[in-house]
């Protein structure tokens, strides 16, 4: 397959390109994740200060009460945890976007979910369940055919959900407000869903760390492949790959 693509005259991805996106990309996951513990350790502190006899913050019919300091300082929490994670997100599919692309280039195949999915497939309802997941396995499997996805990729994956599913999470639909009252009244759930973000966000980093690796490495084997004189003999690229970049054993497809 490298053979025949470079032979076709296609341009070579440089890997210097995937590696400038995956370091900011895995930077911002962990950005995001720092930024959700800090909401948790609010959340924490607003249980234990416990419920001000006025009550909760939004009264009902239209009435808010005054936010104490506390409060006043979680929505301060909340509103920089939401600016980490649009720059995770602009982050995250900046390098995404780079990883599908060399994939192509290195399969000669045209991916399995067109671009318009790289952004929409996270907010359409039911796709936004399996898509971005798709894309990412799809690129990794078009960069390295018959090597097993990184465990890193599904626990990322499964963890978002919890987070996304849980209505507190990243995609929570409460306000800030109701939040607080939850806090006061049953902070586990709220922690339970900090936690599969936080993991979500940790997880995620080392899945871009090793889908850069691998494709990097792929990416030096063809450069090697395309300048080696005929006739010489050429490292099978699998065991490289494995060997230099820490990548995942060989195994079957999932």
């Amino acid at each position: 397959m490298t053979e025949r693509v470079y032979q076709a005259g296609g341009r070579l991805p440089d890997c210097r390109f995937v590696v400038k996106t995956g370091r900011p990309a895995a930077g911002g996951l962990l950005l995001a994740g720092a930024a959700w513990v800090a909401r948790a350790v609010w959340e924490v502190r607003l249980a234990l200060a416990g419920e001000p006899a006025s009550g909760p913050p939004d009264q009902g019919g239209g009435e808010h009460r005054p936010l104490n300091s506390l409060e006043n300082s979680y929505h301060l929490v909340t509103s920089i945890g939401g600016g980490a994670v649009v720059l995770c997100a602009l982050l995250y599919l900046s390098w995404l976007a780079r990883v599908r692309d060399n994939a192509r280039a290195l399969s000669g195949e045209e991916p399995r979910y067109a671009g318009i999915w790289l952004y929409l497939g996270w907010v359409v309802p039911f796709v936004n369940l399996w898509f971005p997941r798709g894309i990412v396995a799809d690129a990794f499997r078009r960069t390295a055919p018959g090597r097993r996805l990184p465990v890193s990729v599904d626990v990322w994956w499964g963890l978002w959900l919890v987070g996304m599913l849980s209505g507190v999470g990243l995609l929570y639909e409460d306000s800030t407000d109701e939040i607080i009252a939850r806090a006061y009244t049953e902070v586990w759930p709220l922690l339970a869903s900090d936690a599969a973000v936080v993991g979500a966000a940790v997880a995620g980093a080392l899945a871009v760390r090793t889908v850069t690796a691998v494709q990097t490495e792929r990416i030096r084997a063809v450069q090697r492949a395309s300048t080696t004189p005929a006739g010489a003999p050429l490292a099978t690229w699998p065991r490289a790959a494995g060997r230099r970049s820490g990548g995942v054993p060989d195994g079957p497809r999932d």
